[in-house]
């Protein structure tokens, strides 16, 4: 073979490695790419898949919510129905009560009508004035006992120092000792207390 051919041979055969070298860089970069591109699809299909769980999520939260404000619905209507009931029934009551509040001090002075209807009878034919008006007496010392158990007292004022909280004073006159000077000498009308209250001054004439 001639020195020529040779040449030619060497040539050729740095050509064919020339070639072959960038197939196999064209190969291995289409290899990379590939790769490369099937991460990318894999990383779109994850977050679509946490996308869908987070939608799912949120979902599930909205359930939950719906239900316990249906829940507290339920519970506030449940509270409202109550409510109304237990205010129709307190006001029934406290009709029934103002209605009805004396029923007892009405029925324990019942018989003490019958006794004076009874000393009204035996005046029409009773000729002792004394046993009448001890009859009579009897009947308010009766009736001043039973209004005593219900919380009523009288008042004494004759003879007791001037007090506006408990007196009335109608008449004002000059006193007959220097002792009684600011002190109730008469009582017109009666005062009454109720349970300790005033349920009604006494009008007394007071000496100044």
């Amino acid at each position: 073979m001639s020195t020529k051919e040779n040449k030619q041979a060497q040539e050729d055969i740095l050509k064919e490695q020339s070639e072959q070298t960038v197939d196999n860089t064209q190969t291995g970069t289409s290899e990379e790419e590939a790769v490369q591109a099937s991460e990318a699809e894999e990383q779109i299909e994850s977050e679509e898949a946490q996308e869908l769980t987070a939608e799912e999520k949120l979902e599930k939260e909205l359930e939950t919510v719906k239900k316990l404000v249906e829940e507290q619905k339920d519970k506030y209507l449940r509270l409202s129905a109550e409510f109304d009931n237990y205010r129709k029934r307190t006001l029934k009551e406290k009709a029934e009560l103002i209605k009805n509040g004396g029923e007892k001090a009405i029925t324990s002075i019942l018989p003490i009508l019958d006794d004076l209807e009874r000393a009204l009878q035996n005046m029409q034919k009773a000729e002792d004035v004394k046993a009448i008006y001890d009859g009579v007496d009897l009947i308010y010392q009766k009736f001043l006992k039973e209004l005593s158990h219900e919380g009523l007292k009288k008042m004494e004022p004759i003879g007791e120092a001037f007090d506006t909280d408990y007196h009335e004073a109608i008449a004002l006159v000059p006193s007959p000792s220097e002792e009684q000077k600011g002190k109730v000498l008469d009582c017109v009308q009666t005062g009454y207390t109720l349970n300790d209250k005033v349920i009604r001054h006494a009008k007394v004439v007071v000496a100044q």
